[in-house]
């Protein structure tokens, strides 16, 4: 396969937190998670929409799904923060209030093409905006299928801010039959939140099984769909009933702690009740695949999502591996990790298709090889992915994170073997998606 010309190196983002990263000499401990982020944002919307309260214990700590609960507020739920991070929301039974000012969804693309879906079929028009990363990601996959629906969406060349006009703009919204032509949950999510308010059934059918959150929510909620193998559908005019649940841990954030173990021969790090989403675990085969050790010591069933207690114990070598197709989509979250310790591998990892990562909160291909080269290793850079071939030693480095969590928390992973200290610059990123990171890191590593 041809290799693509390099991409320009991101510019530097400014240090508004720098974090230093000294090597470690084993990974040890327990840890118990928060919540996961997916499930948040689609529990926390859909509690906003049901009738009744809702009470969700585990509640994810990062700012994404943090500003889902914001915009839910705005549409006039009433969300009560109480302690040990449990969350009651009142809904608003299917019929929102009218925002007096645009929807923030900070650094959330899932806040932002999630919601629009459920504002779709609202009596109102309001306007979703977002920061600057937010603002360059693409859009169009979402319009596209909500106006066949029935809905007028505005974009601004393709991106945020997006202008939902909801039934003002025409009619209630019709039922669609649509083949989404990108992999992507949020996407799928997207069309059954306004499928559940459209007249007629509403069918999404995806050539990769994503992860299945929304679907799971939504019947949680009270809903009825049906799937069939890579496809699901859902009937309009259903309303939905608050409940009671706990949110599992987040699979996405366990897999920097679950590679961080994979690196050190006498490992033995336990997490407690992560989410085992099938659709989510894929994870776990990849690291069979590279050799790593891992025990599943309970599993159980909450509201339709497996969550499990997981053992990871170290390996004397890691193997390698070859991640595409169906694969990479579902690991988009995980590739970055893999890929930043992919140096200490035997035989290195191959990532292909996987050119959804140029679109992400950064452009992560371009990222993960300015960083890994930045630590001495080498790297083919490719249009849909990397080739990181394994036997080589890192150093400490100056690691640019680009304003992106995962690729700071990724880097961070990939210190605990290097020579010498690295600078992570931008590490307050991390907490979109996980502030307790860097303290949960040092809590397991010994040194």
């Amino acid at each position: 396969m041809p290799q693509a010309k390099p991409h320009a190196a991101p510019t530097p983002s400014p240090a508004a937190s720098t974090r230093l990263v000294s090597p470690a000499r084993n990974v040890l401990g327990s840890l118990r998670l928060p919540g996961d982020k997916s499930i948040s944002h689609r529990y926390g919307m859909l509690a906003a929409f049901a009738e009744g309260t809702t009470h969700l214990s585990n509640f994810s700590s990062g700012a994404d799904p943090h500003s889902t609960l914001a915009c839910m507020e705005q549409l006039g739920a009433r969300v009560e923060h109480q302690e040990g991070g449990a969350i009651a929301i009142t809904g608003r039974a299917g019929v929102f209030k009218e925002p007096q000012a645009a929807l923030d969804c900070g650094n959330s693309g899932s806040t932002m093409r999630m919601l629009a879906g459920l504002l779709a079929a609202q009596p109102f028009a309001c306007t979703l905006v977002g920061d600057a990363s937010l603002s360059r990601r693409p859009m169009e996959r979402i319009r596209a299928p909500l106006t066949a629906m029935g809905a007028r969406i505005d974009l601004t060349d393709g991106h945020a801010p997006v202008t939902v006009h909801g039934t003002l703009g025409g009619g209630p919204l019709r039922g669609l039959d649509y083949q989404t032509p990108i992999a992507s949950a949020q996407v799928k999510t997207c069309l059954l939140f306004a499928g559940l308010q459209a007249s007629g059934a509403t069918e999404v059918h995806e050539s990769v099984h994503t992860r299945d959150h929304g679907e799971l929510a939504l019947r949680a909620f009270g809903a009825e769909l049906s799937r069939g193998k890579n496809s699901v559908r859902i009937e309009g005019g259903q309303k939905l009933r608050a409940l009671d649940a706990a949110v599992p841990g987040d699979m996405s954030s366990a897999a920097f702690f679950l590679c961080a173990a994979a690196l050190f021969p006498e490992a033995n790090l336990v997490l407690d009740g992560v989410g085992m989403n099938p659709t989510r675990a894929t994870l776990l085969d990849v690291l069979r695949m590279l050799g790593v050790r891992l025990n599943v010591l309970q599993l159980s069933e909450q509201h339709g999502e497996l969550v499990g207690t997981l053992q990871v114990l170290g390996t004397q070598n890691l193997l390698g591996a070859e991640i595409s197709g169906a694969l990479s989509a579902q690991l988009i979250d995980e590739l970055p990790v893999l890929a930043a310790i992919a140096p200490y591998t035997q035989k290195g990892i191959r990532i292909r298709d996987a050119r959804e990562l140029r679109v992400k909160e950064s452009d992560r291909i371009a990222l993960v090889a300015q960083n890994l080269r930045a630590m001495g290793a080498t790297v083919d850079e490719f249009e849909d992915g990397l080739d990181v071939p394994g036997g080589q030693p890192l150093h400490g480095a100056v690691i640019d994170s680009g304003g992106d969590h995962r690729i700071a928390m990724a880097f961070a992973v990939a210190a605990l073997r290097a020579h010498g200290d690295t600078q992570i610059h931008g590490a307050e990123s991390a907490a979109i998606s996980f502030p307790e990171f860097f303290d949960f890191l040092d809590r397991i590593t010994e040194r």
